[in-house]
């Protein structure tokens, strides 16, 4: 089990650029299940406190929005700044209450095989100081999901029938969870595969917010926050552009044009790629459109085309000069 001790509350306007009602405190030490600190994060300011309500005040946080919106990146890079320990799991079709409760295993002492009974995730998350993230949260199966009920109510105990053991939740234990819609299902048809989530169970969560897209001036500052070689005249008009892309297929995304879209993580890439290649139309081939839609491709082309001012054929090498 781990240990951690708390410290004295933190500035959270220092750390996060807003004011809180309540205190926020931090841990002393981290460990290897705190997430690495991102010095160039963007921290959305409502999304910002409600988390921070969750890890202060043990509330249960849910975080709906569009995917590549950064919902359980934010969740990591407030528990960087609080060392609080912080795991994810994706909660696909493929995650069963054994994954989650823990099953019986055969292992080797003295020389003999024996079966013994091996916790899953929740119960050792459950039992230590761990914020844990459940995302993609509205695709869980319903089985799974009623096993997440029993944890939700913020004094709940976890019982193992197959052990008969109860477990009380750690005092620092914090529960998360990311989603692209409220419970309701794929109401929109852009989330195939979303269940509807039990309304008694969303009932439990102490707090939803909600996270959108980042503006393009603040997304521009992160790329080249992240990409110094492109911080200059030409760079950024590049960025500008690429920006401008991504925000065009969002837009596209959100009215059902095309069934992919461009996450601030795609457009890092994309300059990754273009400062790698030396040519701007051939990175975004290789970072975003050749995993688009065949059909759509003409319509992400024109995006391409009405950002930069060029057609995406007649594209052609841009050096980069550094200022």
């Amino acid at each position: 089990m781990m240990e951690n001790k708390i410290k004295k509350k933190i500035n959270t306007n220092d750390i996060f650029g807003v004011s809180c009602n309540f205190d926020v405190f931090a841990f002393e030490d981290r460990n290897e299940h705190v997430p690495e600190i991102d010095d160039t994060y963007c921290f959305d300011p409502e999304t910002t406190v409600a988390i921070l309500a969750g890890f202060s005040n043990n509330r249960r946080v849910l975080i709906q929005g569009y995917h590549g919106t950064g919902k359980s990146t934010h969740i990591e890079q407030v528990a960087a700044r609080l060392n609080w320990p912080c795991v994810r799991v994706n909660l696909d079709s493929h995650i069963s209450r054994i994954d989650l409760l823990g099953k019986d295993v055969i292992v080797l002492k003295d020389g003999k095989q024996i079966t013994e009974f091996q916790d899953g995730i929740l119960p050792w998350a459950y039992s230590n100081p761990v914020a844990l993230v459940f995302d993609e949260y509205d695709a869980g199966r319903p089985d799974v999901m009623f096993v997440i009920q029993r944890i939700l109510e913020t004094d709940g105990k976890l019982t193992l029938l197959d052990q008969s053991r109860v477990l009380k939740p750690n005092k620092y234990f914090r529960l998360f969870a990311t989603a692209n819609t409220v419970g309701l299902g794929d109401t929109s048809g852009l989330y195939h595969g979303t269940q509807q989530i039990n309304q008694g169970q969303m009932d439990r969560w102490n707090i939803v917010t909600i996270l959108n897209y980042l503006t393009n001036n603040e997304e521009e500052k992160i790329i080249l926050s992240k990409i110094k070689k492109l911080n200059n005249k030409n760079g950024k008009d590049i960025i500008k552009s690429m920006v401008a892309t991504a925000d065009l297929t969002r837009s596209g995304f959100i009215n059902g044009d095309i069934s992919t879209v461009m996450s601030p993580r795609t457009v890092l890439t994309w300059a990754e790629n273009y400062l790698m290649l030396n040519d701007v139309e051939y990175a975004f081939k290789l970072s975003f459109l050749n995993r688009c839609d065949e059909l759509e491709r003409p319509i992400i082309e024109e995006y391409f085309q009405r950002s930069f001012g060029i057609d995406i054929s007649d594209a052609k090498v841009a050096n980069v000069k550094e200022s």
